[in-house]
């Protein structure tokens, strides 16, 4: 019986397949402009037909962006997070919030289940460093640590797919904590899912865990609402 001979992927697949590992292992910074065109041209050796092709098909999953007369920039650090990205465009605070509620609630509870040691202390210091941030002002470096320490309570959680899912939202996310700072009576520092939330963690304890993530985020809904 004779082997049928083995089939290479398209071109293109292989280009596009490169450029998002450039993207998603962090060579290029999200909001950085790509290399040029003659530049990863030669960087690949593929013709300028074959980039175009797959520069345009990460850039209609919403990794990257072609500025016309500007250039490529990187939007997402994932095809799973240009696309939340993009649905989340036209959707409200509350939307938004909701969705948090419950990622945030499985996530606590399965990072209350799971967390280790080197998981706590890197929870306790970005919750250092978004205290110090608020407190001097600094709103994009706070706004960084506080979405941090909930990427890093999924990561907690032990479940790769959780975490994948909930990272993806980040620039959404984001945004929404630093237009979230410029309302009047907004409190940056709070207790409730955050501090809290450690130390449920810390003692495994799932339904606390639970419970003041549920605290915060319904606080978070009726402060909007006002």
């Amino acid at each position: 019986m004779s082997l049928s001979p083995s089939v290479r992927p398209p071109l293109a697949d292989e280009v596009t397949a490169k450029l998002r590992e450039m993207v998603h292992s962090g060579e290029w910074a999200l909001n950085q402009r790509i290399p040029s065109e003659p530049e990863l041209m030669a960087r690949l050796g593929v013709s300028r037909g074959t980039l175009r092709e797959s520069v345009k098909a990460l850039a209609h999953g919403g990794m990257l962006e072609v500025r016309r007369g500007d250039g490529t920039y990187v939007r997402a650090t994932s095809e799973m997070s240009g696309a939340a990205r993009r649905m989340y465009q036209d959707h409200t605070e509350q939307h938004i919030l909701e969705v948090r509620l419950g990622l945030d609630t499985q996530a606590a509870r399965l990072a209350a289940r799971h967390a280790t040691d080197d998981d706590v202390t890197a929870l306790r210091a970005l919750l250092a460093t978004r205290d110090q941030a608020w407190k001097n002002g600094d709103f994009e470096a706070w706004a960084e640590a506080d979405w941090g320490f909930h990427v890093r309570v999924a990561q907690a959680s032990a479940n790769p797919l959780l975490h994948e899912l909930y990272a993806s939202f980040g620039t959404v996310f984001h945004q929404d904590l630093l237009a979230q700072h410029r309302r009047p009576g907004f409190n940056g520092l709070p207790r409730e899912g955050h501090e809290a939330l450690l130390e449920a963690i810390g003692q495994r304890d799932e339904d606390a865990a639970v419970a003041t993530v549920n605290r915060n985020l319904n606080s978070c809904a009726e402060w909007l609402a006002e």
